[in-house]
């Protein structure tokens, strides 16, 4: 089964490429998946799945009893969202009351939730997590109601040493800490490593969460430059890090939240590099990088981490349990300040959740979840971003993530975001205004859009709606 899927998202791909280089044109018609099988040797099954991928990416579509073609779409150009510029000092407007607003009713059933950076109940594996708690109930002492050493479950701790071979990592279950999510792990790293009045370097724009940690802990934040695509502008972060003002830094290499960007790999070593070069540590959050939708899961920062000086964090908030509070992070040479810190503010991490997670990875189960969430993100990723082009106004701007969660939409400068939320929300839609991704004055006709919803015919509604009271 596993080589299937993966034969199937290679001649995907191939075709893709074919199409995106030219090779295939506009109104090309593909051959029949029988004339396929019969060259190739692949079955029907991985060709009919091969297409279907295909043309859930927009690039190709079926005509009834004539076959495959090339779409229109696959020619259009979009236009992506510009380059942050956000002026390089620490500056601090507040976005507090605009993020209550925002979440203040992330549970309530009767608003389309644009607005939420995690998966929707309906692409979770529920039944199988609910079996796995009985069996870790069973399983643990005490029925799992016992403190944990500080480290963390073991078990949950050796899987993750296993699991971190696909980004190219070599760690061992000494090398984890568990935490209880990904923003714990990053708040332990922050508390650990700086006091008050410290200064740390985030990319522009940057999750909320993040933004209003630091400044809890009394921090300075300084944004820097940010494509929307790469990440981070490499020439800005070295001039701050000469600068000798900066005491970390903190990026998300992989589909940042909110633009969706990803460093490419020579961006990702020149990062480390540079962090080694200034004796600067660098907190990885890399809670995305199993949700990619290329034929393999990209590399991370402390991938290229020789020295220890990379602090990766993640968790499963995003791809299979938010409510389990299931994080961790590699510290590198920063392991005994970071255990010290845990021992102080949370000492131990829920004991039967992260067995059930650690069992999950155990057996095959996360991995073949995962296949299947990638391939729904993908998809609707596609729908967002079709249903946007064709509904927003003319000269919208919108990012194109190979992976993640999140579009990046860029509106005409007339248009606050901020202000047109409670137009929505009158409508019951929620989006993120591009304000509270920022400590500066910048991304007020930005937003960010969710696409870790199911989607449907009255999700492109709401889009569509959207669209239509922004023209208006």
């Amino acid at each position: 089964m596993k080589n299937s899927n993966y034969l199937y998202l290679q001649f995907a791909d191939r075709i893709e490429k074919q199409i995106k280089s030219g090779v295939l044109s506009v109104g090309d018609k593909l051959p029949s998946i029988r004339e396929v099988c019969a060259e190739t040797g692949y079955s029907m099954s991985t060709v009919s799945k091969a297409y279907y991928e295909v043309e859930s990416r927009s690039l190709i579509e079926s005509r009834p009893q004539s076959g495959y073609y090339v779409s229109n779409t696959s020619a259009r150009t979009i236009p992506e969202p510009s380059p942050s510029s956000p002026i390089l000092k620490c500056v601090n407007i507040d976005r507090e009351d605009l993020i209550d607003q925002v979440y203040r009713n992330m549970t309530d059933p009767s608003i389309t939730m644009l607005s939420l950076g995690f998966p929707s109940n309906e692409l979770l594996p529920i039944a199988k997590l609910n079996k796995g708690m009985l069996q870790a109930m069973r399983q643990l002492p005490n029925s799992g109601t016992s403190y944990e050493q500080v480290q963390g479950n073991l078990n949950l701790r050796k899987e993750i040493a296993r699991w971190s071979f696909t980004w190219g990592g070599s760690l061992t279950e000494r090398d984890i800490i568990t935490m209880p999510g990904c923003t714990s792990a990053i708040s332990h790293c922050l508390m650990t490593l700086t006091k008050p009045g410290d200064t740390i370097i985030t990319e522009s724009p940057a999750y909320f969460g993040i933004l209003q940690l630091a400044k809890s802990l009394g921090l300075y934040i300084m944004e820097l430059p940010t494509n929307m695509t790469t990440g981070i502008e490499l020439e800005a972060l070295k001039k701050a890090l000469s600068s000798k003002k900066v005491k970390l830094c903190l990026l998300m290499s992989n589909f940042s939240n909110p633009s969706g960007s990803m460093m490419p790999t020579e961006h990702k070593k020149e990062v480390v590099r540079l962090m080694e070069f200034y004796n600067i540590p660098l907190i990885e959050d890399d809670i995305h990088g199993d949700l990619y939708f290329g034929s393999s899961r990209p590399t991370n920062c402390k991938t290229y981490d020789e020295s220890g000086i990379v602090l990766c964090c993640s968790s499963v908030s995003k791809t299979l349990a938010p409510g389990y509070r299931v994080g961790w992070v590699s510290p590198g040479k920063f392991k005994k300040e970071i255990l010290r810190n845990k021992i102080y503010h949370t000492l131990s991490t829920p004991t039967i959740t992260h067995q059930v997670v650690g069992d999950f990875l155990k057996n095959g189960r996360y991995e073949n979840h995962l296949r299947k969430i990638r391939q729904i993100l993908n998809h609707n990723c596609s729908n967002y971003i079709n249903t946007v082009l064709e509904s927003f106004p003319k000269g919208t701007k919108v990012s194109q993530p190979q992976g993640g969660f999140f579009l990046w939409i860029e509106l005409d400068k007339n248009v606050d975001t901020a202000a047109f939320y409670h137009l929505a929300m009158q409508h019951k839609i929620s989006f993120a205004p591009g304000r509270i991704f920022t400590f500066q004055n910048q991304f007020s006709n930005c937003m960010r859009l969710s696409f870790g919803l199911p989607w449907s015919n009255e999700l492109r509604t709401s889009i569509q709606t959207l669209g239509k009271l922004i023209d208006q």
